[in-house]
């Protein structure tokens, strides 16, 4: 990777960082929601 255009680079990666992220919160929100109404049920 170059030097040119590092700012630029840097806000996307951390864009994509924080995407990830908050991706992955849901993710675990959903399965910890799944596993509880399952739970529930049984």
């Amino acid at each position: 990777m170059g030097m040119m255009g590092g700012p630029m680079m840097g806000m996307m990666m951390l864009g994509g960082g924080v995407f990830m992220l908050l991706l992955m919160a849901v993710l675990v929100l959903a399965l910890v929601a799944l596993v509880k109404h399952l739970r529930g049920r049984g």
